[in-house]
């Protein structure tokens, strides 16, 4: 069987991570390893405000994983950090081959900026029409 490489990005309890990063990744990383996948890259994204509460959590720590596996372990991963309670929720993409190299290298460079996210959403308000009120 043919093994993939995967790009998985996964929401975490933001206390939990709080109390002991590494201790949290190695538990991300023996989920994966449990199932057979070998990690490729792995790096702290973020750590934002949700746009919703998921089980009561209003902030999450996001982890950005690549790691090889066949596609017959992704049923396992995704079950397994179901029960996990640092886990709130995972996204799990397959990469193509061709961009394996490109992405991971990218991923682990760059870092999202909060700032250029402030000012893109500044412009996009000024580049809305203003609504005008009933009484003009």
């Amino acid at each position: 069987m043919s093994e993939n490489t995967y790009e998985g990005m996964f929401v975490l309890d933001s206390n939990k991570v709080a109390v002991n990063w590494d201790e949290t990744v190695q538990h991300v990383h023996g989920i994966l390893t449990r199932n057979q996948a070998s990690i490729v890259a792995s790096r702290q994204w973020d750590e934002r405000r949700l746009a919703y509460p998921i089980n009561g959590h209003k902030k999450g720590t996001y982890l950005l994983t690549y790691f090889k596996s066949g596609g017959e372990n992704i049923k396992n991963i995704v079950h397994d950090c179901g029960l996990s309670d640092v886990i709130l929720r995972e996204l799990i993409l397959k990469v193509h081959p061709k961009l394996v190299e490109h992405l991971v290298n990218q991923a682990m460079t760059s870092t999202p900026s909060v700032e250029s996210e402030d000012e893109q959403r500044d412009e996009e308000q000024y580049d809305r029409p203003r609504r005008r009120r009933r009484d003009e």
